[in-house]
């Protein structure tokens, strides 16, 4: 069986078995929603500080220098010398 076929006959087999289940009786705090929400503030806050961080180590490969080194190592000419 191809693996798309296993994923869907697992799909339908857990979704059927979960229609049959008895009802869970679960209680869910007002801390639990907050705890939810700055769990997914932060996953947004981690993954668009990733990309930045990303995006200027690509850009920095495309950056020209505005001196190359060897202007670096030159002492600059004085009107003197000319």
């Amino acid at each position: 069986m191809s693996r798309p076929g296993y994923i869907l006959l697992c799909f339908f087999v857990f979704s059927f078995t979960a229609s049959i289940a008895t009802p869970v009786y679960a209680y869910l705090d007002p801390g639990t929603g907050s705890m939810i929400l700055q769990g997914i503030i932060a996953g947004i806050a981690m993954i668009s500080m990733s990309f930045k961080i990303w995006w200027y180590k690509l850009t920095s490969v495309f950056k020209k220098s505005k001196k190359t080194d060897q202007e670096i190592d030159e002492p600059p000419e004085s009107a003197e010398n000319k």
